[in-house]
């Protein structure tokens, strides 16, 4: 994955604004461009952009996966730290692994599963111990707690940023 840039002021206002989420309607991306004062094209390839080089990791909806006859589980894994990036590689190929975090800790690799069955995360974790050979360790949800995090976005140190850049 290519290194992150730095953010820019329009990038900063694009991720602020979706902090609080995207807009229920039919068209959110059109509606967060006006709220923004830019294009919806600008929005969307600014999205792209972001995450092809790594700024943003992951967009896209939270669903309560079991009201859909899916499930959630949380993964661990001792990787040896020679193969830790080999591993987390193989790990994050599966499409079903929203999150991958290192740990400092014997258990080193932490990452969720997301399934549209139970059926189906016992076959990617299966499939990943297989990849790997190494043991993964599965702690299905068994109660949602809602966190909502919002961390403050501050402006770039360097005034090369803009909002020329989303319109």
């Amino acid at each position: 994955m290519p290194r992150p840039e730095p953010l820019n002021t329009a990038d900063l206002q694009l991720i602020a604004r979706l902090h609080g989420g995207l807009p229920l309607s039919d068209r959110p991306f059109a509606d967060l461009a006006q709220d923004l004062g830019c294009s919806e094209s600008a929005v969307i390839e600014r999205l792209r952009h972001l995450l092809a080089h790594g700024v943003l990791t992951r967009f896209g909806p939270l669903f309560q996966i079991e009201r859909a006859g899916g499930r959630f589980v949380l993964a661990a894994m001792a990787v040896p730290e020679a193969r830790f990036e080999a591993v987390a590689q193989q790990v994050n190929a599966h499409p079903e692994v929203a999150h991958n975090y290192r740990r400092e800790h014997r258990l080193n690799m932490w990452f969720v599963l997301a399934a549209e069955s139970a059926a189906a995360v016992d076959g990617v974790l299966a499939t990943i111990e297989r990849e790997t050979g190494l043991p993964v360790l599965a702690f299905p949800k068994q109660r949602e707690f809602f966190v909502e995090l919002r961390l403050p976005i501050t402006a770039p140190a360097s005034p090369a940023g803009g909002l020329h850049a989303l319109v």
